[in-house]
């Protein structure tokens, strides 16, 4: 197998990323795409590929023999289902995280990854970003010695265009945002420290969003659109104070993992910038990142070794791609999964364990902050790697 042909199931927006995969004298072609939605068939095939076959039923992408790899960037809740039968039907899987909205979805995707034989990749593309893999080779090379505390703090300045004009609002779709937007955060916790949550207490509500709207209420039909803060005109147009609105806009949680490291996650919603920051701290020092400025600061506790001579300033270069750079690389090593047989960045269970820590927070959060253990994984779950036992 020298080019990997691919099928994209789900053709939204987030699916603009694929066109990285289609490199038609390269080492990958995408072949098809299928959706639910017509309009969205047509314009995959203008952006991505105008020869490529489509469907408005998911299932015959995974009947085709020249199909070789599914991606899934589906609404969260379908992902198991569609995970599940894409290898069962045997083909290779990348899936968009969080790996499912439930941690029962989770183990349903592994259990049949394992029996399939196939490559599986979870899309944790925050991995591939410069900023979070430079603090990463910074904690690993022990400057700041052992970690013992990492605090994040979330604000989600896009919460309204993003989430609360479409189907995320609801809990029925996605759990909560704990799942859909923390699992990128509760995993860069996971991977910076090397060890999985254990368990979690969380506070949170639904704070601005939400209200007495008609679930049916659009903005371009709203007789207040003139003085309404959250107006849009498109494409997600929904209203973002309607009744059906559930999941929390404002949560914090706080998480012990292995070893007894403790993390705190906070998430706004309505907050007027968008930016993400870290500090992790251990006992020889801590490091925290500046998304606005792309820096990673340094600090150090004086030791009587050469830490007592200075801090230091790490500046992020700029890198080409969506995602800060990171889904031109981590379609690369996808590639590299199937054809090279090369171990990815994130293993499959950390997309199982993310999911499992924001169920958990969730279920601690609508109990009013009760103390809730993580669900354990199989222990067959945590030997297995993603590319060593496919094919």
């Amino acid at each position: 197998m020298n080019q990997i042909r691919l099928g994209i199931i789900g053709l939204g927006w987030r699916s603009g990323f694929t066109k990285y995969w289609h490199r038609p004298n390269g080492r990958s072609l995408v072949v098809a795409g299928a959706d639910t939605d017509p309009l969205r068939l047509t314009k995959f095939q203008q952006n991505i590929n105008p020869k490529a076959v489509v469907t408005l039923d998911y299932k015959e992408l995974l009947q085709r023999e020249d199909i070789d790899a599914i991606v899934i960037t589906t609404p969260d809740d379908s992902h198991d289902e569609i995970a599940v039968a894409a290898l069962q039907a045997g083909k290779h899987v990348y899936c968009e995280k969080p790996l499912s909205i439930t941690v029962e979805g989770c183990d349903r995707i592994l259990t049949a990854w394992a029996q399939s034989g196939k490559h599986f990749m979870i899309g944790f593309n925050m991995r591939y970003m410069n900023m979070y893999r430079t603090m990463k080779e910074i904690v690993d090379s022990g400057e700041i010695g052992e970690v013992k505390s990492v605090w994040v703090r979330h604000f989600v300045g896009l919460g309204s265009d993003y989430y609360y004009h479409s189907w995320h609002g609801s809990s029925r779709n996605t759990t909560s945002l704990l799942l859909q937007k923390a699992s990128h955060d509760i995993d860069l916790i996971h991977w910076l420290t090397g060890r999985y949550t254990k368990k979690v207490a969380a506070f949170g509500g639904v704070d601005y969003f939400g209200g007495t709207k008609p679930n049916e209420l659009t903005c371009p039909e709203c007789g207040e659109k003139a003085t309404c803060p959250e107006y849009r005109s498109g494409p997600l147009v929904q209203c973002a104070f309607r009744e059906e609105i559930d999941v929390e806009d404002n949560s914090m949680v706080l998480m012990e993992l292995d070893g007894g490291i403790k993390a705190s996650y906070m998430q706004c919603h309505f907050t007027p910038d968008y930016q993400r920051n870290y500090t992790i701290i251990g006992t020889e020092g801590r490091i925290e990142n500046d998304e606005i400025a792309q820096r990673v600061y340094v600090k150090t506790r004086k030791s009587q070794t050469w830490r007592d001579l200075s801090d230091r300033i790490y500046e992020i270069k700029k890198a080409e791609g969506s995602h800060n750079g990171a889904d031109p690389i981590i379609c690369e090593d996808f590639l590299d999964m199937i054809l090279q047989n090369k171990e990815p960045i994130a293993e499959p269970i950390a997309g199982r364990m993310s999911v499992a820590v924001g169920v958990a927070a969730t279920e601690s959060m609508r109990k009013g902050g009760q103390l809730v253990y993580v669900k354990e994984p199989e222990p067959w779950m945590l030997g297995q790697k993603s590319s060593l036992s496919g094919t």
